[in-house]
């Protein structure tokens, strides 16, 4: 049976997802050395954002400095992302099964190759698209201690 025009958009929108998800993991993975159930690894899971992820893939002359990997992954996560919108939002496109499956090997390509950069290269662009630096994410502070509430005699000791 021959795929529906939803189930074509679906399948677009599916290949730049797995593009993000492999970004955010491997950014979460090598930033924080943490295992995925831990909280710092979820911080920086979630804190890839899509807009200014693309934004930091467009920044070419920050882009030339990363190996051909890293250059093909961001230049796909960009072209990726503008398909996945058309096909979430311009409902008179029309897809044809062949130009989905061609989509879909390119975001394929693109993690393996992404994959099989250097850690180095893989962590600094992770840096790179993340939208705040770092530190702020305060990754390795411990939470503050809950303050214990002043009573009568604590407010009289000032």
């Amino acid at each position: 049976a021959q795929p529906t025009q939803a189930d074509l958009r679906r399948a677009v929108s599916t290949a730049y997802y797995a593009q993000f998800h492999c970004l955010a993991g491997t950014a979460a993975d090598l930033l924080t050395g943490a295992s995925p159930d831990s909280p710092e690894w979820q911080q920086v899971y979630r804190a890839l954002e899509h807009g200014k992820a693309r934004s930091a893939c467009r920044q070419q002359a920050v882009m030339r400095t990363f190996p051909m990997e890293i250059r093909d992954f961001a230049d796909t996560f960009d072209a990726l992302q503008k398909a996945c919108q058309q096909a979430d939002y311009a409902h008179d496109a029309e897809y044809s099964k062949r130009a989905v499956l061609a989509t879909i090997n390119i975001a394929e390509d693109a993690i393996v190759e992404f994959e099989r950069a250097d850690a180095r290269y893989r962590r600094a662009f992770a840096a790179h698209v993340l939208p705040r630096p770092i530190d702020r994410l305060q990754l390795l502070r411990p939470p503050p201690r809950p303050r214990a509430p002043l009573g009568r005699d604590a407010s009289r000791r000032r």
